[in-house]
């Protein structure tokens, strides 16, 4: 198999702008992206994003992503920093390490037919924690001395919430854990503490266990039904093998177990089992780069964690983490990436988790950009001075009062039956309609025959969009195998869906259908219908009250205990048995997020008034079964929008339901979101479409892509071509480049409406050609 077709898999939806979108986007015309505008704007009302901050500040109109590099995305880590490819080089310590491990290897090849004759120590169980800790008895068993990293503040942190006698007890199950790291769960003994009565106190005794221990040991609350003498006891376990181990089921990268075993020196010699890695990429998906580097180590998806995918229209810098891979390995495999350079080599004791990203910087650059006021002017430099007082001004407004934290258009999806109209069906328990819509296609897509290399500034439908609509269609006249043969890798429930339908027997079964799809997008649906009631609440929230904070606000309770007074939380909410969300999640699953299992209150009318409290302090729930609605009328809203036909007629006090990936437990979302430090805004003038306005972290580092040119390596498929011999030199343009950080979970284009203002901002429509 070619690199080249395996780096392509899976294949990734383009966020590009809509097929209701303008046919052409000229950019040689400075009213010619006003009917994307529109549409945009549209899309805006459709999903609730309707209220600005500062609705009567001037905005502007500009072109969004009309080159990938026009939208550079860094990730922010937890000290502050920004993250930058700054190396593709080993750094000297791994290269010194792994010289050393790959002669240890290639010396020990004997080692296994050596080992084979020693006793087997997997299957004998390990021994309860009183004697756990004797060395003599590991000395007996064949087991390898471990030293634990656990630090003395560590152990005191664990003797105030255990006391000495259990928190010893843990400290010898962790440490016989290092020692077999093989054993699976059943053959360590389990630990349990005392009664813990304050659940303040059981939620800090599951956190410390899994930072303490870094996830090699787990933690569960008993239950009621264990009896008066044993409730609220917190039981500690061994995660096992299984569980940590995320690739090559506890082998080797060859394979071997033996090897497996001898190769922990290697790794803790290195700096622990992950290695760290930085992934630029340009135009491309994150999954489409975790793909081929998992073909080329053959190893698993899961062996990767990461904080998040970023967009493919971008060119972005991420911190990505693998299990066991040798930093040399991982950099020749790098190699071969197309559109994608790997560095920042580390070896870490513990992979990447979500706590480690604090949130990205954005450096986004808004071309042929036109301001109120403008059309008096005779010449650019005119235009750009005004362009540069609008500018700073809304930067200042923007950086000072934030701006409403809504969901953006990617994710209601790009179809016009929209991903939220799906979850919507799901939760009135109408599969059937569910599956309807995710088959829905426009009839338009079926007309559009014309070839991929065709010449067209019309062009409607992306050829996948084409080939997924004719498939449909083959389904729906009973020819499974044409429209499987015909529908592009990247509909994955599309295929589900057909494949499980398509057969005579199961052609009713809509609920076997669905559980086919892959688990992330059958829970895509439902947020999305989450998202749009939240987007709809918050314009409510906003247009009532403004940012005045009012009796029955909500607020996070961990966020303001210090100003909670006597104020009593509610006594009665749950934790999940570990205390938190897991935060380290699989490559295929990333439904879970910090925030969701986050408790918040409502304000009375004193701390309302105390201005203890402010705009920035409030939160809105996603309707669910475990969250509190605002105590004012923006919780009768909910009740009344979810009741309506808009919104389905759902109850939000009522969102169990029998299968529980649509068993909705709800979370809190900020109301206002405010950029980080660091705002900037710079006006810039160019002239051609192809003129790159900033620079890359592959151009800092004096490299392209592919050995190409600096003007050409980022040239993309209609963002305009260098004139013909002769032709007339194209007008100065005004551009806008934008730098600022958002958290995690915010998203960069609703920041940039509260700039822009209504229809200012205009995705860049590139003619389709392929994918």
């Amino acid at each position: 198999m070619s690199d080249e077709h395996t780096e392509e898999q899976p294949r990734k939806r383009m966020r590009l702008a809509g097929p209701d979108e303008a046919e052409n986007l000229d950019v040689a015309m400075a009213d010619a992206p006003k009917p994307a505008a529109n549409a945009e704007h549209e899309k805006e009302l459709r999903f609730g994003i309707t209220a600005y901050i500062n609705p009567d500040k001037p905005g502007f109109s500009g072109i969004l992503k009309q080159r990938y590099t026009d939208f550079l995305v860094n990730e922010v880590l937890p000290s502050g920093h920004v993250l930058h490819l700054d190396s593709l080089d080993l750094p000297p310590s791994l290269n010194d390490g792994e010289a050393a491990g790959k002669k240890e290897a290639s010396a020990g090849s004997t080692a296994p037919a050596q080992e084979a004759q020693q006793p087997k120590t997997q299957q004998e169980p390990v021994k309860d924690s009183a004697e756990a800790g004797k060395p003599t008895q590991e000395k007996e068993n064949g087991a390898e001395e471990v030293e634990s990293d656990v630090s003395t503040k560590d152990v005191q942190t664990l003797q105030s919430i255990f006391g000495e006698a259990t928190t010893a007890s843990i400290l010898s199950l962790y440490s016989n854990v290092l020692r077999h790291p093989d054993r699976k769960r059943r053959d360590f003994t389990p630990v349990t503490s005392e009664v813990i009565p304050d659940k303040d106190q059981r939620t800090l005794a599951h956190q410390s266990i899994r930072r303490i221990f870094k996830s090699k040991l787990e933690t569960s609350t008993t239950e009621e039904s264990a009896g008066p003498e044993d409730h609220n006891k917190i039981s500690i376990t061994a995660v096992g093998a299984r569980k940590q181990q995320p690739a090559n089921n506890n082998r080797g990268q060859n394979g071997n177990k033996n090897q497996n075993a001898k190769g922990r020196h290697l790794w803790d010699e290195l700096g622990g089992e992950y290695l760290h890695f930085t992934l630029y990429k340009e135009n491309k998906d994150t999954m489409e780069a975790i793909s081929f580097l998992c073909h080329e180590l053959k190893i698993q998806p899961r062996s990767f964690q990461f904080a998040g995918t970023k967009d493919r229209r971008a060119v972005t810098v991420q911190r990505c983490s693998a299990y066991r891979v040798q930093a040399h390995r991982l950099q020749y495999i790098g190699r071969k990436l197309r559109n994608a350079k790997v560095g920042g080599f580390q070896h870490c004791k513990t992979g990447l988790e979500l706590g480690d990203l604090h949130g990205n910087e954005f450096v986004i650059t808004l071309r042929d950009c036109h301001f109120p006021g403008e059309e008096g002017l005779s010449t650019v430099a005119e235009r750009a001075e005004l362009a540069r007082k609008i500018i700073q001004q809304s930067a200042t407004e923007f950086k000072t009062k934030g701006f409403i934290n809504y969901y953006g258009l990617q994710r209601f999806g790009t179809f016009s039956n929209s991903t939220s109209d799906v979850g919507k069906k799901i939760l009135q328990g109408d599969l059937g309609g569910a599956v309807d819509l995710i088959l829905a296609y426009e009839e338009d897509a079926l007309l559009d025959h014309l070839p991929a290399d065709a010449e067209s500034t019309a062009r409607i439908h992306s050829r996948d969009d084409r080939h997924r609509a004719e498939a449909i269609k083959a389904w729906k006249n009973g020819k499974l195998g044409t429209a499987l043969d015909k529908l592009p890798r990247r509909f994955s429930a599309e295929k589900s869906i057909m494949s499980h339908l398509g057969r005579q027997r199961n052609e009713k079964d809509f609920q076997g259908a669905m559980m086919l799809i892959q688990r992330n997008l059958r829970l895509m649906y439902v947020h999305a219908y989450q998202s749009l009631v939240w987007n709809v609440v918050a314009g409510k929230r906003w247009n009532t009250f403004g940012s005045k904070v009012v009796e029955g606000d909500l607020v996070l309770v961990n966020e303001h205990k210090d100003k909670e007074g006597g104020v009593d939380a509610d006594d009665d909410a749950e934790v999940d048995q570990d205390g938190e969300v897991i935060i380290r999640p699989a490559v295929d699953d990333r439904a879970g997020n910090a925030d969701d299992f986050d408790r918040a209150r409502p304000l009375s009318k004193k701390e309302a008034e105390s201005a203890k409290y402010n705009i920035f302090d409030v939160v809105l729930p996603l309707p669910g079964f475990d969250v509190v609605y605002p105590g004012n009328e923006i919780g009768d809203f909910y009740k009344e929008y979810m009741g309506s036909e808009e919104g389905g007629g759902l109850d939000p006090y009522n969102m169990r339901r029998k299968q529980k990936d649509w068993s909705l437990s709800g979370g809190y979302r900020k109301l206002i979101a405010r950029p980080g430090p660091g705002v900037e805004a710079d006006v810039r003038v160019y002239r051609g479409p192809e003129e790159q306005l900033v620079e890359t972290d592959l151009e800092r580092m004096g490299m392209t892509m592919g050995g190409k040119e600096k003007n050409e390596a980022h040239a993309d498929v209609g963002a305009g071509e260098e004139g013909e011999e002769g032709a007339v030199e194209e007008e100065e343009k005004i551009a806008v480049v934008l730098k600022f950080q958002l958290g995690s979970s915010t998203y960069a284009t609703m920041a940039l409406r509260e700039v822009m203002k209504a229809g200012g901002l205009m995705p860049y429509k590139p003619e389709y050609g392929g994918k």
